[in-house]
């Protein structure tokens, strides 16, 4: 899923390759990358839980991840209570 800080990201990086970004442009790319660092850690986290509800052979838990991976890919958001040993 490419969210709206994805696009921001390429096209501030892109605006780099022409120009050097203004302070506020480059604030905002850091930003968008701070936002890339979430998003990716949580695709990971999820990844790992459905890889450790498959390696327990536990088919409910992992009916469940794979229902937050698919609400994951739609939002880019993740219901964080209710994962079996989530934050």
């Amino acid at each position: 899923m490419v969210t709206p800080f994805h696009q921001r990201m390429a096209e501030l990086w892109l605006q780099s390759k022409k120009r050097p970004l203004s302070p506020s442009e480059a604030a905002e790319l850091e930003q968008c990358q701070q936002l890339n660092v979430n998003y990716v850690s949580e695709a990971a986290y999820l990844a790992n839980m459905s890889l450790l509800a498959s390696m327990s052979k536990d088919v409910d838990w992992q009916h469940e991840i794979c229902k937050e991976i698919e609400q994951f890919q739609l939002t880019g958001k993740r219901k964080k209570s209710g994962t079996a040993g989530a934050e």
